[in-house]
């Protein structure tokens, strides 16, 4: 049986709070997916954003340089796609950077 603590004392829940504590732990757990989802964008979306003066028409880059630039950042784009369980959000590698 679950229990609470207040002021340096252990209860027992209650059903009801019992209840509620296990919802709210299925709620979170089932939650898992978008939370590493967002994650996972939001480091796509950082090394999209370091990355834009590679592709701007006055880049100093070669055509070849920013062609591997171009193939990054869509490389970057694609990273989720196709992603449907926590597993496979665990095991993306992000591309390597150009240098």
């Amino acid at each position: 049986m679950a229990t609470k603590l207040i002021n340096g004392i252990r209860y027992n829940l209650t059903a009801e709070e019992e209840a509620e504590r296990n919802a709210d732990i299925t709620a979170w757990n089932n939650g898992e997916f978008d939370r590493r989802m967002n994650s996972l964008r939001e480091k796509r979306n950082q090394l999209l954003s370091q990355s834009d003066w590679a592709v701007l028409p006055d880049s100093p880059l070669s055509d070849s340089d920013k062609t591997a630039w171009e193939t990054y950042r869509t490389d970057l784009r694609d990273l989720t796609d196709g992603l449907t369980t926590v597993d496979q959000v665990k095991a993306v590698v992000f591309p390597t950077k150009p240098s």
